[in-house]
């Protein structure tokens, strides 16, 4: 059996109290050194989390394990729940919600989530004439496609909106930063989630 276990933003204060619980209880815990080092899991008990492929191939040969995966916020939202639901089919999945980082920074910043359009710029480029159509929009990004790049796409359509960009969030060296289309600093942000609203 495989357990995803979303272990929320970071900080060990945010997590459900199941995903201990399987932890303790598994055969074997995968994950990237980062997640792992939040449990006290033996030497023998757990592997860093390899390339996708070698992790399709391991799983489907490694059936009679109990293999819980740790996935940062929550499996489900842009994730790593879609792809082993979609690529592992010879064993149970079960999947442990978290907190996403997404919800966390809507809490931080104290803006509702409701209507809001939520998305990722990982690996895929982002219809911006579609995203700047919503009143508010929150985005995990990547290295290539972040916050500076964002604020660029906003000013490219002539609109001015409040942005938020969330580095580390949950960890000691969170930085919730507020700013707008313009004012933007072109640097490299840390781990970072943007919220881009009409509000603030």
């Amino acid at each position: 059996m495989i357990t995803v276990a979303g272990i929320g933003p970071g900080s060990e204060d945010l997590m459900i109290n199941k995903v201990s619980r399987v932890v303790e209880d598994a055969d074997l815990v995968i994950g990237s050194q980062r997640q792992l080092e939040l449990f006290q899991i033996d030497d023998a008990k757990k592997m860093v989390l390899p390339k996708l492929m070698v992790l399709k191939d391991f799983l489907l040969k490694n059936i009679d394990q109990n293999i819980v995966l740790l996935a940062s916020g929550d499996p489900y939202l842009y994730g790593i729940a879609n792809w082993i639901k979609r690529e592992i089919d010879n064993q149970e999945v079960e999947v442990i919600p978290g907190i996403s980082s997404i919800q966390y920074l809507f809490n931080r910043v104290g803006i509702p989530m409701n209507d809001s359009y939520l998305t990722s710029s990982h690996g895929r480029i982002p219809d911006f004439d579609f995203l700047l159509q919503h009143k508010t929009i929150c985005m995990v990004t990547d290295d290539k496609i972040g916050p500076y790049q964002i604020a660029q796409e906003i000013k490219q359509r002539q609109q001015h909106r409040t942005i938020f960009i969330g580095e580390n969030l949950s960890y000691l060296g969170e930085t919730i930063t507020k700013t707008n289309e313009k004012d933007i600093k072109n640097r490299k942000y840390k781990m970072n989630v943007v919220l881009i609203t009409d509000e603030g």
